[in-house]
């Protein structure tokens, strides 16, 4: 059965910091609702409340797009190697982009990613634990690189000009806030 937690404690902070993998879940008011793996260097717990985690340029924008519409989120992580657990951290949450002020103080918490396109904060209202007995033992062998080649390879403008194209709408139409064009 799960428990409920009314924040992240220190053993679950432990937690999430060991994972190399997790989902975020994200949905508009209508629409479909997306959810989509995580995974490099790319999530920071701040405090028992709050967790930011670094987006780079991919085929969609639904998450920044959904949040404008409505900011819940959920974030789950699943124990592959160990004791069966996963952990799932209910709240609502904000996009930020390059332009927004709180992007240079919380983009030095990560490694240099190129194609960074948008730090996302979540205000976690609820922490929910269960067994997960069903997730099977996986072994992680390395982070995948091609990413950073992809984006390497495209240059800050080829980026720009991806983005421009492919990130500015969600599947549904809805905007993201990407560029200030989109709000």
């Amino acid at each position: 059965m799960a428990t409920q937690y009314p924040e992240i404690s220190d053993q679950f902070r432990g937690f999430i910091e060991e994972q190399h993998l997790f989902f975020v879940g994200t949905a508009a008011r209508d629409g479909r609702v997306n959810v989509s793996p995580k995974g490099l260097d790319s999530l920071r717990v701040l405090g028992p409340d709050r967790v930011v985690w670094l987006n780079g340029t991919g085929s969609g924008n639904e998450t920044a797009a959904h949040l404008l519409d409505t900011p819940r989120m959920t974030l789950m992580f699943c124990s592959f190697t160990r004791t069966p657990i996963v952990l799932r951290l209910y709240g609502a949450a904000r996009v930020l982009h390059r332009r927004d002020p709180e992007w240079d103080e919380l983009i030095d918490l990560f490694p240099p990613m190129r194609g960074a396109r948008n730090i996302f904060d979540l205000r976690v209202e609820l922490v929910q634990k269960s067994c997960g007995y069903g997730v099977p033992l996986f072994d992680f062998q390395e982070d995948r690189t091609l990413m950073d080649s992809w984006a390497a390879k495209k240059g800050a403008d080829g980026l720009a000009t991806y983005q421009r194209d492919t990130n500015q709408r969600s599947i549904d139409g809805l905007p993201t806030g990407l560029f200030d064009d989109t709000r």
